[in-house]
């Protein structure tokens, strides 16, 4: 395991613009350094790379990082392989440090696991290739799908023959564990073999690794199921993992386009058809994390479905997740009755890849055209299928985007723009509202009735985005610890700005209601309590890739002070390196001020139900005691002077 000193040498050695300039051509502008976006299509640089502070930016899509992050999105590393490959080039030297014995007995575990999976797949690949039974049932399958042997080999293809205990036996006999045979689900609690008399399709983990296997039976026995799966485990995790994203994710980057089918062959076939750009969701609706997953590689996502019913309705579930997550969803239905697989068998891989592109449809629009179909002229069913399609719109979050889908609908189904804004608008509330009565303080009080939504684009295309009040408060917290943190505050005690700050409100830290901002400070008290550094360096490099995409979005900026203002106008505006006594000085005041605020409010509510005047007399002094403290606090807030808390 690399060591922390080790982890900073590294991170300390690796000059950003280099190891980016190794991907992207990059041209100096002032200090920073800007080029083409290598994570999403542009033609204007929105990329930049400042060399100073160490990190890169996209103010187009919003990747963010060190180098380190930089390798791991864009060359798919590891966090170690990261770090591996930046001492290598940068030429440190990387220190070991012992595993600790929690962490030592997870990592073995791991290994163990995919020891035992490595172990399974060469089983299933030898039963299928060099046992008779294989070759006469399992490979005759494969051969009747047209798959070549390359493939097979490729994606990791076996048998498991029709034996009680095949496979558990002879692992056993090599020294494998029963316990990970079980909990890897490829023996059962009595010791039998989970797979039997099934074709096999290995499935890969990001790296390549096997974390699961699928099997489809051979026989037509229909009291048992065409497939059965591998259970989750410490090692697969089938909500986070798309059948043949480690095969598709190089082609996906390169076509700027993930094509999701249904099933394993399916993905099998139009590999080897060419069509590598393509993953599977094994039958289940896509999740949040498999959406991410794809969206690492482009935003670009293009489903491919049956021709038949069923086949629409599946075309019409489960794309609202991705249009969450802001993917461009098209979708393609296939001529009735045929599936990716047969299709592209009986039509040839140019015939197959020219129909995608010429029938895929905005998913949008062709959720509309499907729904208005059925619908017919029954007014009472078009205001269902506007309602409907509007539900999916409202979770797109690009406003831009969703005015252009309105502008469309409305034509589709000849209704004012206005009117299907108006329910739009109730659409976004709804959803607004129900995210805050699940966040922690949400719910009783909450009102999302007063904010803005379309058709409002004019207004908030140029406008920063609002946030809560309450949220700037503990966001400017985060900021000042974040970019000043390591600045000294008082030159006599040798106080620094972090330690000023959690030292004022550590009384009020409970009332910090963001998560992440939260984690901001707790990181911040631990490195003050332990009298380490708390600098730019540490945010930016940590290791939670929440911590370090706010760092970098605190210290990157895309403007830089204009030459002009100095050169031509003398004037000198001050930066905010040298505004940071102050900046921490109105920062901790309106924390405080907000809390007090709060607690004056609640108080007062409180007292509306109180009928013991001795309680009220109680309560009014603290009403009074508060009144005053908030009163200072906002004097303050004027005129900034050392606090006395």
């Amino acid at each position: 395991m690399i060591t922390e000193r080790s982890k900073q040498d590294i991170l300390e050695a690796a000059k950003i613009e280099e190891v980016v300039g190794e991907f992207v051509a990059l041209k100096r502008r002032g200090s920073n350094m800007v080029g083409l976006c290598p994570f999403h299509p542009e033609k204007t640089p929105s990329f930049a790379v400042s060399p100073s502070k160490n990190l890169f930016k996209c103010f187009g899509c919003g990747k963010a990082g060190d180098s380190v992050t930089f390798l791991m999105e864009h060359e798919h590393l590891s966090f170690p392989e990261a770090l591996r490959y930046l001492a290598g080039k940068f030429g440190v030297e990387i220190e070991e440090k012992e595993w600790s014995p929690e962490e030592l007995e997870i990592r073995q575990l791991n290994e163990s696991l995919y020891l035992v999976n490595d172990f399974a797949l060469n089983y299933f690949q030898e039963q299928l290739f060099e046992t008779d039974r294989g070759k006469s049932v399992g490979m005759s399958y494969f051969k009747q799908r047209g798959f070549r042997e390359d493939l097979i080999r490729k994606f990791g293809l076996g048998f498991a023959p029709d034996t009680t205990d095949g496979l558990t036996r002879e692992a056993s006999q090599k020294g494998y564990s029963l316990e990970h045979l079980q909990q890897l689900g490829l023996t059962s609690e009595h010791g039998r073999d989970f797979f039997r008399n099934r074709v096999m399709f290995t499935i890969h983990n990001q790296s390549g690794k096997a974390v699961g296997f699928a099997g489809r039976i051979l026989s037509q026995d229909k009291n048992s199921p065409k497939y059965i799966n591998s259970p989750e485990s410490d090692i697969y995790h089938k909500s986070k993992v798309l059948y043949g994203m480690f095969f598709a994710q190089r082609p996906i980057r390169k076509e700027d386009e993930c094509i999701l089918v249904e099933g394993y062959t399916d993905v099998l076939s139009l590999h080897q058809g060419g069509v590598e750009n393509v993953v599977a969701s094994s039958g289940t609706s896509l999740t949040v994390e498999q959406i991410r997953l794809i969206k690492r590689f482009t935003p670009n996502l293009k489903v491919v479905y049956d021709g038949d019913a069923a086949g629409r309705k599946a075309a019409l579930r489960g794309s609202d997740l991705a249009l969450e997550q802001d993917l461009n969803v098209r979708v393609v239905l296939l001529p009735d009755g045929e599936d990716p697989d047969s299709y592209l068998r009986n039509v040839g891989p140019d015939a197959f890849t020219g129909y995608l592109k010429e029938n895929a449809q905005d998913f949008i629009l062709f959720k509309t055209s499907s729904l208005l179909e059925e619908a017919g002229h029954d007014p009472i069913r078009r205001t269902s299928v506007a309602k409907d399609v509007l539900s999916s719109v409202a979770r797109i979050p690009d406003a831009l985007k969703r005015a252009m889908y309105v502008k469309e609908c409305a034509r589709l189904l000849d209704m004012e723009e206005a009117s299907l804004h108006s329910e739009l608008n109730k659409q976004i509330r709804s959803g607004l509202q129900k995210k805050l009565k699940d966040q922690p303080g949400g719910g009783k009080g909450t009102a999302v009735s007063d904010l803005p939504f379309e058709s409002e684009i004019e207004r908030q295309e140029n406008r920063r985005p609002e946030a809560p009040e309450d949220d700037f408060c503990e966001l400017d917290i985060a900021r000042v610890l974040i970019t000043f943190g390591d600045q000294v505050f008082d030159e006599a005690d040798k106080e620094s700005i972090a330690g000023f700050v959690v030292r004022n409100i550590e009384d009020v830290f409970d009332s910090i209601e963001q998560n992440l901002f939260r984690k901001i400070v707790q990181l911040t008290m631990e490195r003050v309590k332990d009298k380490l550094p708390v600098n730019p360096f540490f945010f930016i490099h940590h290791e939670d890739q929440e911590v370090q995409k706010l760092a970098v979005d605190l210290l990157q900026s895309p403007y830089e002070i204009s030459p002009g203002w100095t050169d031509r106008f003398e004037v000198y505006p001050k930066l905010p390196e040298e505004n940071f006594f102050d900046d921490a000085l109105s920062t901790v005041y309106r924390l405080k001020f907000k809390v007090i605020r709060k607690v004056i409010r609640e108080n007062h509510e409180e007292m509306k139900n109180i009928s013991n005047p001795e309680e009220v007399s109680i309560r009014l002094k603290m009403h009074m005691e508060l009144k005053e403290k908030a009163s200072w606090l906002a004097e303050k807030l004027g005129t900034v002077v050392p606090p006395k808390f």
